[in-house]
């Protein structure tokens, strides 16, 4: 009996929990957030502004490089499309988020 009064005066002389405990284990957390906000959405962000801006400030004349690999020069500039000349002749309408980037004016093709 003697053991349980003193196994139950040790158990109400213990000291409380600390209450800021559950923001230590979110600390972690956050900082993996806040690395990965400014070491990979953030670049990317810039990059995606950087390439509408780009894009909006095309003109009739510039070549042009498509998302899937296809190069032409605009011939027509409409509200959300590009008129494209893809060959002699073959124009086609493009929208204009499949722009990638445009190229300077003397690209030559690759020759094997």
């Amino acid at each position: 009996m003697n053991t349980l009064l003193l196994l139950a005066q040790a158990a109400t002389d213990a000291p409380p929990q600390a209450p800021n405990a559950g923001l230590g284990a979110f600390l972690p957390m956050i900082l993996i957030i806040a690395i990965f906000y400014f070491l990979m959405i953030r670049p990317q962000q810039r990059k995606e502004k950087e390439r509408r801006e780009q894009v909006s400030a095309l003109r009739a004349g510039a070549k042009i490089l498509f998302c899937g690999g296809m190069i032409g020069t605009i011939s027509e500039v409409r509200d959300a499309t590009f008129l494209v000349e893809v060959s002699k002749g073959v124009v086609v309408e493009v929208a204009k988020g499949a722009v990638e980037r445009p190229l300077p004016d003397k690209v030559e093709p690759e020759k094997k």
